[in-house]
């Protein structure tokens, strides 16, 4: 599978945040700011870091935003410069914008002008925006205390068509499956070990967070 591509525009404590977790789980990361200390400080973190204004489209052009996968304006404070950039970043065909706001009224003109998804200080943070970039099969996680959580993924391809008991999922992944949907908002089904894994279920189980989280970002299960 190709490495995720992500722009993340503006590199404040959120940015860096995000910009810097996104490359540690192997992401190619093209970081833009105006502040030349900024761009210093991370430019070993990340694939690409510019120095420059990301309301400036033949800028975002020539370091390579309309490759990317996901777009994080990152800044939250002026709304002209993030409407701009969400217009950029549509008009060179990034499909899946996500932009900081700082207050409701951000949010609405935000998604009026297109975004995917808007991100609140106060409710979000760069940890949790990174996580939902990185999923590859994690669907939802339930956190139950800072090391355990009820996960409910998509089965992995390799997984399909094994027996529970021959995957040795406890060893590999610290993950204990207690059910399966068909599709999201099923009631949960016991799975029998005896009989394979299907294709197109959903699986659930109780994980150590950190671990599973790890393998899935890394595309490993």
């Amino acid at each position: 599978m190709n490495k995720k591509i992500v722009g993340v525009l503006g590199l404040g404590i959120f940015g860096v945040r995000v910009a810097t977790e996104l490359s540690e789980y192997g992401c190619e990361v093209i970081a833009i700011d105006t502040d030349a200390a900024k761009v210093q400080k991370i430019s070993e973190q990340v694939t690409n870091a510019t120095i420059g204004d990301f309301t400036d489209i033949e800028l975002l052009r020539n370091v390579g935003i309309n490759n990317c996968d996901v777009v994080v304006i990152a800044t939250g404070s002026h709304l002209e410069s993030a409407v701009l950039a969400v217009m950029h970043c549509k008009k060179l065909g990034v499909p899946q914008i996500v932009a900081k706001a700082r207050s409701l009224m951000f949010e609405d003109v935000l998604y009026e002008v297109g975004v995917s998804a808007v991100v609140a200080p106060e409710r979000d943070s760069g940890h949790r925006l990174a996580s939902k970039i990185l999923r590859n099969k994690i669907d939802e996680v339930l956190r139950l205390d800072d090391d355990t959580s009820i996960i409910e993924f998509e089965i992995p391809e390799a997984w399909i068509g094994k027996l529970v008991t021959n995957l040795d999922l406890r060893r590999k992944y610290e993950i204990n499956l207690i059910g399966q949907r068909s599709e999201r908002g099923e009631n949960l089904t016991g799975i029998n070990i005896a009989e394979p894994l299907q294709e197109d279920v959903i699986l659930v189980g109780i994980a150590n967070t950190h671990t599973f989280e790890k393998f899935d970002y890394l595309n490993q299960l």
